[in-house]
């Protein structure tokens, strides 16, 4: 079981209700809203699998004076004066992911992971068809190209190939889909899983690469209960000439515990990773990028290329919750976080729920409520919330009900995990699951047509899970050190 994130300390306290006393005396229902989150957190059970709790240092570290600052560039190269508290802070910031995850370079400007993707798309379209057509043209920089040279470069530039895992196998928006800027900036392609096993099908991914030469592959998920194998992914790649990218975005903090290692750490495989500082990493808001040394000079062009300024305090709180992982104890967190997960899903099966893949090697669970119970996602969701258990509604492979109401519910234990709970809480929290959804009936429209949005849970069982949920966490307190008053 991990620790608590810390001890009671006063003057943590002291700072964060002097903090909201400022804030009240300007706009109090700002200062309401910010009181009364924390006192929700603290009575619900958190399952959302991309949220955890970000430490006091912190949160703190984001309020702060550097908020004020235009840093446009990088450390050392800023297009305003007067930056060299923010080149410290960078700095570090990229100190502790280099030497947190093993990696050659390290930018931590992004705002957020989608900003992290878009970084990484463009430093490998500048490396692989910008510097090339520069050369062509014996220039240094695009503004110096003729218009029928750019105009070429921009053709160039779209027509390119992405191949990224399918959004109901567990993948993201931002790996390719139309709805997505990256659907629209990529001729895309998807990869899949095993309709049987629902694992990843590496050699009809190697198919598919050989067939579509996509120049970038995709690897990382959003909701795949499994591990990926990133050696296979790096051979793929290789043999397609394609670069291999990773978003490892749920499970940054599992490889930074050392949990995933050897063949499951993206960092020593893939030639640029993108990151969110928050989910399992357990930092503020906010995406970064890893690479080797080949698309540095890239990667630090995020700005102007794709982003506008960094944001300086958000850094700096990158910078505090990396320090902290480098910490041996968060080693024994992300170890725990699995360990409950699997938890988790031992006690949901045994219960009679049905996971997609059978079970979990990381952090998330995948319930498939349409099969389980006879639910949508979103109803399962509704009545989960109106119990105290907040999960959010996640497509399955071959989802009858799209994307919107889905047919399955997904579950981490990330944010739990923090605040100390473990295998015996699971088991538990696996029966206030099914305790719920079995309870649970889909509602009808006004015109008595079955309905996928509402449903129909008895309050008082409601009600019930919900104070139990409470009275578990009472021994689990969250920032116990922070008193509101």
């Amino acid at each position: 079981m991990s620790e608590p994130l810390s001890t009671p300390l006063s003057t943590e306290s002291t700072a964060f209700r002097s903090a909201l006393e400022v804030i009240r005396a300007v706009e109090p229902r700002i200062a309401d809203a910010i009181g009364q989150e924390v006192a929700d957190q603290r009575e619900m059970l958190k399952l959302i699998a991309s949220e955890n709790y970000a430490s006091p240092a912190t949160l703190l570290a984001m309020g702060n004076w550097f908020s004020d600052k235009y840093a446009e560039g990088t450390v050392g190269r800023r297009f305003y004066a007067g930056c060299r508290n923010v080149d410290t802070v960078e700095a570090l910031a990229a100190e502790h992911a280099r030497e947190l995850f093993g990696a050659e370079h390290a930018y931590a400007q992004p705002h957020s992971g989608i900003d992290a993707n878009l970084v990484a798309f463009w430093a490998v379209l500048a490396q692989r068809v910008e510097a090339p057509a520069l050369e062509r043209a014996g220039v240094r920089n695009v503004n110096d190209l003729s218009e029928a040279d750019w105009a070429e470069l921009r053709q160039a530039f779209g027509n390119q190939r992405m191949l990224g895992m399918s959004l109901d196998a567990g993948g993201h928006l931002t790996h390719g889909f139309r709805p997505n800027i990256s659907g629209k900036m990529f001729d895309q392609r998807s990869y899949g899983t095993d309709p049987v096993t629902g694992l990843i099908d590496y050699e009809a991914l190697r198919v598919t690469a050989r067939e579509f030469k996509p120049m970038i592959i995709v690897a990382g998920y959003s909701a795949y209960p499994r591990l990926v194998n990133f050696r296979f992914m790096r051979e793929i790649a290789d043999e397609v000439g394609a670069t291999l990218m990773v978003d490892m975005a749920h499970f940054a903090g599992l490889v930074a515990g050392k949990v995933l290692t050897g063949d499951f750490d993206p960092v020593p495989h893939a030639q640029i990773v993108t990151t969110t500082t928050h989910k399992s990493l357990r930092g503020p808001r906010g995406g970064m990028v890893l690479c080797d040394e080949s698309l540095a000079d890239q990667v630090d062009r995020g700005c102007p290329m794709v982003l506008g300024g960094p944001l300086p305090h958000v850094m700096a709180a990158k910078a505090v919750a990396l320090a902290e992982a480098r910490r041996p104890e968060f080693r024994d967190y992300a170890r725990a976080v699995v360990d409950n997960a699997r938890s988790l899903a031992e006690g949901l099966m045994r219960r009679g729920a049905t996971l997609v893949t059978g079970g979990t090697d990381n952090h998330l669970n995948l319930i498939d409520v349409a099969s389980s119970y006879g639910l949508t996602g979103r109803q399962a969701e509704s009545a989960l919330l109106d119990s105290g258990i907040v999960t959010n509604r996640n497509a399955i492979p071959a989802d009858p009900n799209g994307a919107w109401y889905t047919s399955g519910i997904r579950i981490g234990t990330p944010a739990l995990t923090t605040r100390g709970l473990g295998a015996t809480e699971m088991d538990e929290i696996a029966g206030l699951i099914d305790r719920v959804l079995t309870t649970t009936e889909p509602g009808t429209t006004k015109k008595g047509a079955p309905s996928k949005a509402q449903h129909i849970l008895d309050p008082k069982i409601a009600d019930e899970i919900s104070h139990r949920a409470t009275d578990l966490l009472t021994g689990f307190p969250l920032y116990p050190e922070i008193d509101l008053g």
